[in-house]
């Protein structure tokens, strides 16, 4: 089994939509970044490239090349998953945290969960999203953005008897 750990950032900016999970949420404001910022999608990016020592998003996507100009962080994800089993792993589970003051998040949980599973390769039960808030603290707090978190299993192909 290998375990990789992921955490992104960024902050909100004004008139960008705001994608948490491949998901479009109704906001205000929506994150400013070179694609389309998706904070939790980044985070498990990372968490997946690290199980395998594989460097991070930066590394495979930089902000320097313009064709990740408003990417889609969910096809980047597919990549990075393709990458994960070229490898000869699969994933076997995903735990999110989104940190974030503002917007509610839970209404759009079960829809990133669903979004998100298939692109993994798992089932609904081997994801899970957590959102909470920083209680008014640091620059979440003052509702300057947003922060995820991500821990990702990984298991060889053939672990327990599954095939990719």
């Amino acid at each position: 089994m290998r375990v990789g750990l992921g955490f992104d950032v960024h902050r909100f900016a004004v008139g960008r939509p705001l994608v948490l999970g491949g998901v479009v949420i109704p906001a205000e404001k929506g994150l400013l970044g070179h694609s389309d910022a998706d904070v939790l999608v980044h985070a498990l990016m990372d968490a997946l490239l690290g199980a395998l020592a594989l460097g991070d998003i930066g590394d495979h996507f930089p902000d320097s090349e313009a064709r990740y100009q408003g990417a889609s962080s969910v096809k980047l994800l597919e990549e990075v998953c393709a990458l994960v089993r070229n490898r000869g792993y699969r994933v076997h589970n995903v735990d999110l945290m989104i940190l974030a003051e503002v917007p509610k998040l839970a209404p759009y949980k079960a829809a990133m969960i669903d979004l998100l599973a298939p692109v993994l390769g798992v089932t609904r039960e081997d994801v899970s999203i957590k959102a909470t808030t920083m209680e008014g603290m640091g620059f979440v707090g003052r509702k300057e953005g947003i922060a995820a978190q991500a821990v990702a299993t990984l298991v060889p192909i053939e672990a327990d008897g599954v095939k990719d």
